[in-house]
C-alpha cells in the first residue's frame, strides 16, 4: 500500500525543513505566503563579507496536488532573493524575483526534472540544473548595474559518461564555444571523446537582468 500524505504533513515537513537551517531571521524580508526553501551564503560583492541568497517558496494550497503516479506533490513555483550584508551583518534585499523557478516536483514525464541549485563562487551567482547523467546546464550572473544580470551561460549534453556536445557562451565578449565530440556516436560505451572545437559570434544587444526573468524553463539562448 503507498503512503498517502496529507497537505498539513507536508506542509509540516516544509516548515521543520526550514526551522533547521541556518539561524538567520529573514522573516521580515520573506514576503507573506511564501517560506525558505534554501540558503546560499558567499561573498557576491567582493567585500569580504558573507551575503546570502534566499530561495523562497509559495505556499498556495491549490497547488498541491496529486500526480500521474498517485503522489501528492507540492507544486508551488520557487523564487530568489538576493541579500547584501553590510559590517554589521545587516542583510539589505537588492534583488527580488518571486516565481523564476518551477517546483522541484515538476512533472518529469519519462525523465526525472532536473535539479535545479544554487551556487556562489569568485563573486559570481550560478543557477545551475543537474540533469543527472544526461548533463547539465548553468548561468553565471554577476552584481553590476544594480541588479545581477547574466554574463554566461553552459550546457553539457551527455550521454551516460560520454560527452555529446558543449557550449559556453560569455555574454560580455559576445563569444560562443562549441564542442562536438566527433569519436563514435553518442551511444558508445567507452571511448576518448575527440572534440571539434568552433567559435561563434553571439548577437545580443543587452545583458538579460536576473530580477526580469519571467521563468528559467522558458530561457532561450542564442
Amino acid at each position: 500500500m503507498k503512503k498517502q500524505f496529507t497537505f498539513f504533513s507536508l506542509l509540516f515537513t516544509v516548515t521543520a525543513f526550514t526551522q533547521n537551517r541556518k539561524a538567520d531571521d529573514f522573516s521580515h524580508i520573506v514576503p507573506k505566503g511564501y517560506v525558505i526553501f534554501d540558503k546560499v551564503y558567499g561573498d557576491l560583492n567582493k567585500d569580504g563579507r558573507d551575503d546570502c541568497v534566499l530561495i523562497i517558496k509559495d505556499t498556495d494550497k491549490s497547488k498541491v496536488v496529486i500526480n500521474s503516479y498517485n503522489q501528492l506533490v507540492d507544486r508551488n513555483r520557487r523564487g530568489i532573493i538576493v541579500l547584501f550584508s553590510d559590517p554589521k551583518y545587516t542583510y539589505t534585499s537588492v534583488v527580488r524575483n518571486y516565481s523564476c523557478f518551477s517546483s522541484e516536483n515538476e512533472e518529469g514525464g519519462v525523465y526525472f526534472p532536473p535539479d535545479m541549485s544554487v551556487e556562489i563562487q569568485k563573486g559570481n551567482l550560478y543557477i545551475h540544473y543537474g540533469y543527472g547523467r544526461y548533463g547539465y546546464w548553468r548561468y553565471t550572473f554577476r552584481f553590476q548595474k544594480s541588479d545581477f544580470e547574466l554574463i554566461g551561460y553552459d550546457e553539457s549534453n551527455n550521454y551516460g559518461p560520454i560527452i555529446d556536445s558543449q557550449i559556453s557562451i560569455n555574454f560580455l565578449t559576445k563569444k560562443k564555444l562549441l564542442k562536438e565530440n566527433t569519436n563514435g556516436s553518442p551511444d558508445q560505451e567507452s571511448g576518448e571523446e575527440i572534440f571539434k572545437e568552433s567559435w561563434l559570434p553571439v548577437k545580443t544587444d543587452k545583458l538579460l537582468k536576473l530580477s526580469d526573468i519571467k521563468d528559467f524553463d522558458t530561457l532561450e539562448m542564442p
